[in-house]
């Protein structure tokens, strides 16, 4: 057995044949609550910051913030949902669910003043099933919109102060109002004062029209904030925070995404014309990590090969419906996509992701290299482990995040910037810097087709 230091905050201990186990006051939850700052309450209006691009969010010197989850005392917050969805209100699929977090962070505050979803069933169901919970009052006079444009017209009077567009971005992401898709250009116009909380991929349309509504939203008072939550991430921030203190240059990143497949029964997911495949909307979050970690990236390297569901390892037994009938075979997403690039740092960059694995649990981690240094994270979704090797020693280090919620750090932060004008650490990821991140994985994707097996 190999020795690793298991870390708690400032405390190491070295682990090697024994069986030596740690008691539980040792790991980092039974110290995450000390020494949070607490700040007194305000009255919620316009904020007076807005960031155009990412923050480079270098980690932070002392305390790696995690989020406040007792509310508040103070006036109501008027969030207007957009999407009766799962990521707005949660499946058995992730951990992804943002009215969940939006009601922990408010509390008794939260009044949810519209919810629009042209499935007016589904909707009314999700309100149903929210006035049964402890969160009841937040929605007991809760209206349904057909569309953004309804809402807005029907909110004019008391415009929201936060807006949660958590619709699929099919219905998104353009400047083109023929469809009514324009929805951030119809919402900072409507709602001129609300923040926006823009949930990913920012589109499934080009690159380009995603590039305009961010420049569109750049010109707008409105805080806007994209849903790359593994950037808020402890283990993440803690990641950055060693690449500061030594002064490190990012070598090279490594990201794996393994799914498991057998309970994902959405048809558009698996369908390439409508969600754009699992590079652009799955392996996204992984994609914008390598960009956080690294920098820019030299779209002109990017190559990659896939796995394509017509070649033998890519035949699979468990997909919850009948893909043969419900999905046309040119329009079916790869089962394996492997990726590499350069930054414009001069580092490299590698990506897998796959379509592969049964049960429920994903497969993800992500590994920094530089001078010296091996930074693994094992897990981050659920039970984030970093696992840190550092020059004159073959020692890993483990750090463990067992009671961080990434989702509400970003929401806790959104809702601070949106309130106050500042938070613990700053909004992480702009409308801008998401297309970018947006761009990376349809370069991915294009150069996969572009070497693919011929059917």
């Amino acid at each position: 057995m190999r020795p690793t230091a298991v870390v708690s905050r400032s405390t190491a201990f070295v682990v090697g044949r024994s069986s030596l186990r740690l008691p539980q006051f040792y790991s980092r939850a039974g110290i995450a609550s000390a020494g949070r700052r607490q700040a007194s309450a305000r009255g919620f209006g316009t904020t007076k910051m807005r960031l155009s691009a990412a923050i480079e969010g270098l980690g932070h010197d002392n305390e790696i913030p995690t989020a406040r989850v007792q509310p508040e005392a103070g006036p109501d917050v008027k969030v207007l949902v957009i999407g009766a969805g799962n990521i707005n209100f949660g499946s058995d699929e992730g951990p992804w669910n943002h009215s969940q977090r939006i009601e922990q962070k408010l509390g008794n505050r939260l009044k949810v003043v519209g919810l629009v979803d042209p499935a007016v069933p589904r909707a009314q169901a999700v309100l149903d099933a929210k006035r049964l919970t402890f969160a009841s009052s937040a929605y007991a006079d809760t209206p349904i919109y057909r569309t953004v444009q309804e809402a807005i017209s029907e909110l004019s009077a008391t415009p929201p102060d936060l807006v949660l567009l958590g619709s699929p971005p099919a219905f998104r992401g353009t400047t083109d109002p023929s469809k009514g898709y324009n929805t951030e250009i119809q919402l900072a116009e409507g709602f001129p004062k609300a923040a926006l909380f823009v949930e990913k991929p920012v589109s499934t349309g080009s690159v380009d029209e995603a590039a305009k509504v961010a420049q569109f939203l750049e010109g707008k008072p409105n805080l806007v904030s994209v849903g790359y939550m593994l950037r808020y991430s402890a283990a993440v921030q803690k990641m950055k925070q060693i690449l500061k203190e030594n002064n490190l240059a990012v070598m090279m990143t490594s990201a794996r995404y393994v799914m498991a497949y057998e309970h994902s029964a959405k048809v558009a997911w698996w369908t390439k014309s409508i969600d754009c495949g699992p590079i652009v909307e799955q392996a996204t979050h992984f994609c914008d990590l390598s960009r956080y970690f690294a920098g820019e990236v030299d779209l002109s390297t990017v190559m990659a090969h896939s796995v394509e569901w017509y070649e033998k390892p890519g035949q699979l037994t468990k997909i919850p419906f009948d893909e043969n009938n419900l999905v046309p075979e040119d329009d079916r997403i790869p089962r394996f996509t492997s990726a590499t690039w350069k930054y414009k740092s001069g580092a490299i960059g590698h990506l897998e992701h796959g379509v592969a694995l049964q049960g429920t649990e994903f497969s993800t981690e992500i590994t920094v290299f530089a001078d010296g240094y091996q930074l693994k994270l094992i897990d981050p979704y659920n039970r984030p482990t970093l696992y840190v090797r550092r020059p004159g020693s073959d020692v890993e280090e483990v750090h463990h995040f067992n009671d961080d919620d990434p989702f509400l750090s970003e929401m806790s932060t959104f809702i601070d910037r949106a309130a106050k004008g500042s938070s613990d650490i700053p909004v992480l990821s702009s409308f801008a810097d998401a297309v970018r991140t947006y761009e990376l994985t349809w370069a991915i994707r294009w150069a996969s087709e572009k070497t693919k097996t011929p059917k």
